[in-house]
């Protein structure tokens, strides 16, 4: 099992950064895939990116491509969601979450989320 903490939201103006990490608990942060996910008011949560379990591999939503860049420290138990050229569509509380696979493995374990806040 791993616990996970998101931290490193707040309020940013339009064009600006963020970085956002998210420490995970227990001795086998490295078998796990790290997503991040944000949900908006009256949204549905959505997917943002992901990292594999060793950090070789990315995946991006569309509509980060390009601006957000996911890494991983397996040393020190904790990812990173590097967030440029924010936008106001942008605001959201982020999450990040754990699954054991890239494929057909569903997020077993959720942080509280950190709000972000972008003004235009």
């Amino acid at each position: 099992q791993v616990q996970l903490v998101e931290s490193g939201g707040g309020l940013v103006q339009a064009g600006g950064s963020l970085r956002l990490s998210c420490a995970a608990s227990g001795r086998t942060f490295s078998i796990y895939v790290m997503g991040w996910f944000r949900q908006a008011p009256g949204t549905e949560r959505e997917f943002v990116g992901a990292i594999s379990q060793a950090g070789h591999s990315t995946y991006y939503a569309d509509s980060v491509k390009g601006r957000f860049t996911i890494s991983r420290d397996n040393a020190k138990n904790t990812v990173y969601l590097q967030m440029n050229s924010l936008k106001p569509e942008d605001t959201a509380v982020y999450y990040c979450a754990a699954k054991l696979g890239v494929h057909g493995f569903p997020y077993d374990y959720w942080g509280q989320g950190t709000q972000v806040t972008v003004a235009s």
